[in-house]
């Protein structure tokens, strides 16, 4: 792999829309070396990919499930001439998408979880309550979008949803205040839903917005998050290299609490049992780089308010063999699919 100097240059230059926080430290984390193969899972706006290219001569899968940023990202392809390849996948179809890539073994893996900037400040999206638009919520562009969600689903559950999702305690009010508004006239609006939100959640000064934790509960679920990212740890045990680097940023208690437990669980030495033969006692598949998270400074959350609720947690492969697919730990919660079901 001969990357030219023009090629690194083009990568590193022109700043990302999207800010992606903790970005050298996870950079640093990954380890990247000439001649290495990352995936970004998160692609997004392309931002740490970039700072990946930059770092080395080396190769970058880069996936994300929004189809818009892969067509975005495409200046960044060519500017990599040849370094980065570009697929629109899930966290779940990692491994997939390292294969078609020309790849069954990878040197690091890093995952930017949550909703990106550019989704965010594209009112067309729907997952912002600071702009007006269509309540979609949707990373990808099939399934039902939080509008049809908010149609259909039953009073109990969109309660249990925002509660679980969302850590959100008026969840019983809100759920209450949305059915009976739905049944004079639908909410297809992100504005008519926030409106509804405030008038259970009252603001205070400096705290976050009344509709955040409902916003955010409405678009993990419709999007399947936290089970997507639990198959995409999984995936990326498959396929990291021994040696191989997984680094997580999550913003969302649910979503470091799912990483912590993947982490740790693989990182503990499972207790001999003496009635199973040795063959059934599995290894550790992942060695903890650090024992406590990594919070950006205070510099970063001023320059980025984004990042002050971000959590890294960084982990080096073992050469043992990978362990079964991971069962959990997620929310009890009906799936997207059952809660439209119950509709029809």
């Amino acid at each position: 792999m001969t990357a030219s100097r023009d090629s690194r240059s083009a990568v590193a230059g022109g700043p990302a829309r999207h800010i992606p926080v903790l970005s050298r430290t996870a950079v640093d984390f990954l380890g990247v070396r000439d001649g290495g193969v990352y995936v970004d899972a998160t692609f997004g706006g392309g931002g740490y990919s970039r700072e990946i290219l930059a770092a080395a001569d080396c190769v970058v899968i880069g996936i994300d499930r929004d189809r818009n940023a892969v067509v975005a990202g495409e200046d960044l392809v060519r500017a990599a001439s040849g370094r980065l390849v570009l697929l629109q996948r899930n966290f779940s179809e990692l491994q997939v998408a390292a294969r078609n890539a020309g790849h069954a073994a990878v040197d690091g893996v890093v995952f930017d979880l949550g909703v990106s900037s550019a989704q965010l400040d594209d009112p067309a999206r729907g997952f912002s309550f600071r702009h007006d638009g269509f309540l979609d919520m949707r990373m990808g562009s099939d399934g039902p979008t939080a509008a049809d969600l908010i149609r259909v689903v039953g009073e109990r559950d969109l309660a249990r949803i925002i509660a679980t999702l969302g850590e959100e305690r008026h969840a019983r009010a809100l759920a209450r205040a949305i059915v009976r508004r739905r049944s004079a006239a639908p909410i297809r609006t992100t504005r008519a839903l926030a409106e509804i939100i405030c008038r259970i959640v009252h603001g205070r000064p400096g705290a976050i917005h009344p509709a955040t934790r409902t916003f955010q509960a409405l678009r993990i679920f419709v999007n399947d998050e936290l089970a997507e990212l639990l198959a995409g740890l999984g995936a990326a045990e498959q396929i990291l290299k021994p040696g191989g680097r997984l680094v997580v940023v999550a913003f969302h208690s649910l979503e470091d609490r799912i990483v912590k437990s993947f982490l740790a669980e693989r990182a503990t030495e499972p207790k001999q049992s003496r009635h199973l033969p040795p063959a059934h006692v599995v290894s550790p598949a992942f060695t903890l780089l650090i024992k406590r998270p990594l919070l950006p400074d205070a510099a970063e959350v001023t320059a980025n308010p984004r990042a002050r609720s971000a959590k890294l947690r960084a982990a080096e492969r073992t050469g043992a063999p990978p362990w079964p697919r991971p069962a959990g730990p997620l929310p009890r919660l009906p799936s997207l699919a059952e809660v439209m079901g119950r509709a029809q």
